[in-house]
């Protein structure tokens, strides 16, 4: 198995090691988060109806989107959108990513925003 390959393996184990537990419903959405290397992405998913509530993105917006100032704005648009719609509640899936750095700062700047999760 080449080195992408075993990569590949090793993220999907950690995504549905993460998603197992979180289910998101209209109540409380799940707010998942998609990182690469120039952008950061979240949207707040309801997966009973398979639709997205809310979404939010660095793309466009920001002259840098892969850094923690940039991640930490998408929170704070991510939940002005969710408040938006009347969420208050959300349930964190931070995918295959480790709660560190970019996925951490758009997670607490979505909770100043006024997101518990």
């Amino acid at each position: 198995m080449n080195h992408q390959k075993a990569k590949l393996k090793k993220q999907l184990r950690r995504r549905n090691h993460v998603r197992r537990k979180i289910v998101g419903t209209s109540e409380r959405p799940r707010l998942t988060v998609f990182r690469s290397s120039k952008h950061i992405y979240a949207q707040l998913i309801d997966d009973h109806a398979a639709v997205t509530l809310a979404a939010a993105t660095s793309l466009g917006k920001l002259p840098y989107g892969g850094n923690i100032k940039a991640a930490a704005e998408v929170g704070k648009q991510l939940a002005e959108a969710a408040k938006g719609k009347g969420i208050s509640r959300a349930a964190f899936d931070r995918g295959h990513y480790h709660y560190h750095g970019r996925v951490k700062a758009l997670a607490d700047a979505a909770r100043e925003g006024g997101l518990q999760f």
